[in-house]
């Protein structure tokens, strides 16, 4: 059964409100010359801030939510009883971060039934966030600014586009390196203005297409409802609209086919 619209806007407003709250959380850290850095078992960093800001998250959802499950990057997963499942990244770009750049933001996406319903991205250096719920619009905001429609860009061809992606060494580490140079080729611009800071340019029409080919859980449940709420899509390699196949390409929707037949070739 398709959750409804006031069970969606209580956790959006919560999702919203904590998103700050963690990143608030994050900023107590970022450019500290004594933040210690350690290795995940994947080598991946990580921090106090990472832990603290989703202990956080996780300690307002199990108190306004108790029955909603939560999976996080850096904490065992939390089953639920509601349907509903908070997904968590307190820091998506810890290397921007332990680097002292800006760009990292936290994320946080909210399933229900396996279906994305919400997502947030605010990106706590820059005190930026856009934030969206299905059918109710996705919106943007900037420091104590009001809130307005986030909108994705009306450029195509890719010859007229700005492509962004997180690190060109995850083309390389899949298999993947030909689909990026067809894309750096094909487009007019390409920065790595990556992680979610990337998908909010998209959604917000500062950038027309994002791509990543590595990507967790974590780093894209939030983004469906963002992009698509905005006029976009977000699928999979494939064209799927999913935030579940390790993957993804964010577009501004006119876009997509382009994209779509560069990576696939």
């Amino acid at each position: 059964m398709p959750a409804n619209f006031i069970d969606i806007e209580r956790r959006l407003h919560l999702a919203i409100a904590i998103a700050r709250e963690a990143g608030n959380i994050t900023l107590e850290f970022f450019r500290r010359d004594d933040l210690e850095i350690e290795r995940k078992q994947d080598d991946s960093p990580v921090t106090a801030a990472d832990r603290r800001a989703e202990e956080h998250l996780r300690r307002r959802i199990a108190a306004a939510l108790p029955d909603d499950g939560i999976f996080g990057e850096e904490l065992p997963e939390r089953p639920g009883k509601s349907g509903f499942r908070w997904i968590l990244d307190p820091i998506d770009g810890t290397k921007s971060f332990i680097h002292g750049v800006p760009l990292y933001g936290t994320l946080i996406g909210v399933e229900h039934e396996g279906e994305s319903v919400l997502g947030v991205i605010r990106i706590p250096a820059l005190d930026e966030c856009v934030y969206a719920a299905r059918g109710q619009g996705a919106w943007y905001q900037h420091a104590d600014q009001s809130p307005h429609r986030a909108q994705v860009s009306h450029r195509a061809p890719l010859a007229k586009a700005l492509f962004v992606t997180s690190e060109v060494v995850n083309f390389d580490a899949t298999g993947r390196r030909p689909a990026y140079e067809r894309l750096q080729v094909a487009a007019r611009l390409t920065r790595t203005w990556g992680d979610c800071y990337g998908y909010l340019m998209v959604a917000t029409g500062r950038a027309d297409v994002m791509v990543d080919p590595v990507m967790a859980l974590w780093d894209a449940a939030a983004l469906p409802p963002i992009l698509e709420e905005a006029g976009g899509t977000f699928t999979d390699w494939q064209g799927r609209p999913t935030s579940h196949a390790g993957e993804g390409i964010a577009t501004n929707g006119l876009l997509l086919e382009e994209v779509l037949g560069l990576v696939k070739t």
